[in-house]
């Protein structure tokens, strides 16, 4: 095996210099990979090359990505997506497949060449949206488990078509005994990975627990579980980063403790979505060839039009009986559209048994990289549009976790726990018995430590919330519910003082700022505390309307408005500058007198509002 350590140097550099445009542009950082490979590598520049060495890099750290995944996902949210995933499948592999193959017979005439581009066009790759996943942050939310059910669905599926069209193609008849082969050893591997993933990962976790291996041994010890799965996976003739990622699915606790499980899951983020993954995506824009725009421009044009248009609208259409919305099947429609390197490997099998010829092997590796990288755009955009309307859904999570029980805090559970659950944790006793006597559930603790926030159901949690008058204890928080346990939503009090490095790092983890800006929380706790406060209620009568941070004359006085919750017929949201607000909608805020900075204290005590 060669490998040549200046090209995979520059390689790397490609991927980072991709990623990081790509995220200054507001993109995930796999669209910079891919047209950092496509530029700099044989399609355009030709500057990069690929070894055996180089393709085994990359194919490991996708293998370790799907690792990660399926570590950091929970298996019970996963399956509840079961029914929604097959809907999306199946409008999102039938409807492409079925224009997909009317296209090529109008074109070729080939009924088998014509059955197999159907196929890859209803292909969806679960590496490449994973990672997109990763970037979005909306690992999650129910889309997110929707769209990776989905995948495995569609990649099954796709694996016995292949199965009788390779058959087909070798003795010109439907391989009957082929398919059943397929669907018994794919049947066999599921049955045999749930008895050690269930049984055996169990116990390999508590001998690794007493004799207390480090985190390093630990890391490796779970890689090669997820390695044995993924080979196991392409024993039983299924790709093996499906292996993995059901070996990481397994990897739960009870089989690692917490701190064990957060050692590992962080490890395999670094290693694979920050070192080994974007190998992989660099190289596979090395597959691009542009001749075909000249030999085959329209028919290229059209395959990559009938794929995007089919997978989309298919999905979206199929989606609607679920009771989710148009809009979330558009979005679910955008995330399925990448075929990336599942298409990539049928094709190139394919055109090895014969089947297709080099124009068609062209077409589809140009579509499928194509297809992925308008995934990013497409996915980015209609996520965007669902969360503006209030429409990205969590997970089916409930519940408020909020660190700090401040009158701030106290009064802000109060308007959440008509609609949720709320738990407060904090370390003042003065504050937790305060809590207690509003018949709050409250906690006395430190609101950063994981077996607190546990005992809080954190896991469960839609949002967190760090209303502490700390801000670094606050960003903590965000990052620990964010990274460790995967919540949707964290809102943490900014203060006034806040500086641009902290403020940049909560954007970085995608928290967002309570309130909707920086505010002197201690202000408000005094003001609450002694009963200056006003509550203000906003309804929004014009989707255009900007809520203003400026003082609003309410009665005779003017008031300084807090923002809080956003109430709808849909439910409860966190006030947010970014979110978009509808007709009917209403603001909870707090009014408080505009007061002058100097004497704070004195000035609440002895100019009480009226």
């Amino acid at each position: 095996m060669s490998l040549d350590p200046f090209n995979l140097m520059l390689v790397f550099a490609a991927a980072l210099a991709g990623g990081w445009v790509a995220r200054r542009l507001g993109y995930p950082s796999i669209l910079g990979e891919l047209a950092a490979g496509i530029a700099l590598g044989p399609p355009l520049l030709g500057l990069l090359g690929t070894d055996d060495a180089t393709t085994v890099i990359g194919k490991l750290g996708v293998t370790l990505l799907m690792l990660y995944i399926g570590i950091h996902l929970d298996p019970t949210s996963l399956g509840k997506a079961a029914r929604p995933g097959l809907m999306a499948s199946l409008g999102g592999f039938l409807v492409p497949a079925g224009l997909g193959f009317g296209l090529m017979m109008y074109v070729d005439g080939d009924p088998v060449a014509a059955s197999f581009v159907a196929v890859a066009m209803g292909v969806t790759s679960l590496a490449t949206k994973s990672r997109i996943l990763v970037d979005l942050g909306i690992l999650n939310t129910r889309i997110a488990h929707v769209l990776m059910a989905g995948a495995l669905f569609s990649d099954v599926a796709a694996l016995v078509f292949f199965a009788a069209l390779l058959g087909l193609a070798a003795t010109g008849a439907i391989a009957l005994s082929g398919i059943l082969a397929t669907v018994v050893k794919a049947a066999l591997f599921l049955a045999g990975a749930w008895i050690v993933g269930t049984r055996v990962f169990p116990k390999v976790g508590k001998l690794l627990a007493d004799r207390k291996v480090d985190s390093s041994s630990l890391f490796i010890a779970v890689v090669g579980m997820g390695l044995g799965f993924a080979g196991a996976a392409e024993a039983a003739g299924l790709h093996g980063i499906l292996g993995a990622f059901l070996a990481g699915l397994f990897i739960r606790p009870g089989v690692l403790d917490h701190d064990q499980l957060h050692a590992v899951e962080s490890r395999a983020r670094n290693v694979s979505v920050g070192l080994l993954a974007p190998v992989f995506f660099v190289t596979a824009g090395f597959k691009v060839s542009f001749s075909v725009f000249t030999d085959s421009f329209l028919l290229v044009i059209a395959v990559i039009v009938v794929a995007t248009v089919g997978k989309i609208i298919g999905t979206a259409l199929f989606y609607l009986p679920t009771g989710y919305g148009f809009r979330e099947g558009v979005a679910v429609g955008a995330g399925m559209n990448g075929r990336g390197a599942v298409e990539i490997i049928v094709a190139e099998i394919a055109l090895t048994a014969g089947i297709i010829d080099e124009r068609i092997f062209s077409i589809l590796v140009f579509m499928a990289v194509f297809t992925t990288a308008t995934v990013p755009v497409l996915l980015t955009r209609s996520i965007n549009w669902l969360r503006r309307r209030g429409e990205l859904v969590a997970d089916d999570r409930e519940g408020v976790v909020i660190v700090g029980a401040g009158p701030v805090a106290r009064y802000l559970a109060s308007l959440l726990v008509t609609d949720t659950s709320v738990t407060l944790i904090d370390t003042n006793l003065e504050h937790v018995r305060a809590a207690q006597a509003m018949g709050l559930d409250v906690i006395k603790g430190n609101g950063i430590d994981d077996d607190l926030l546990e005992e809080a159901g954190i896991r469960g949690a839609r949002a967190v919330i760090a209303t502490t008058t700390n801000a670094e204890v606050n960003l903590l928080a965000a990052k620990i519910a964010k990274q460790r346990f995967g919540v949707p939503t964290v809102h943490i009090a900014v203060p006034e003082e806040a500086t641009q490095s902290l403020i940049r790092m909560l954007d970085e983890i995608g928290g967002k700022q309570l309130f909707g800006r920086p505010i002197d929380l201690t202000v408000w706790d005094v003001a609450v505390a002694t009963g200056r406060t006003v509550d203000l209620e906003y309804a929004v009568a014009d989707p255009e309307e900007v809520f203003s941070n400026e003082p609003r004359g309410i009665g005779r006085r003017e008031l300084e408005s807090l923002p809080l919750v956003i109430r709808s017929e849909q439910g409860w949201d966190l006030f947010s500058v970014d979110r978009e607000m509808k007709p009917g909608e209403t603001i909870l805020a707090l009014g408080m007198k505009s007061i002058r900075r100097a004497g704070t204290q004195q000035q609440l005590e002895h100019d009480p509002m009226t």
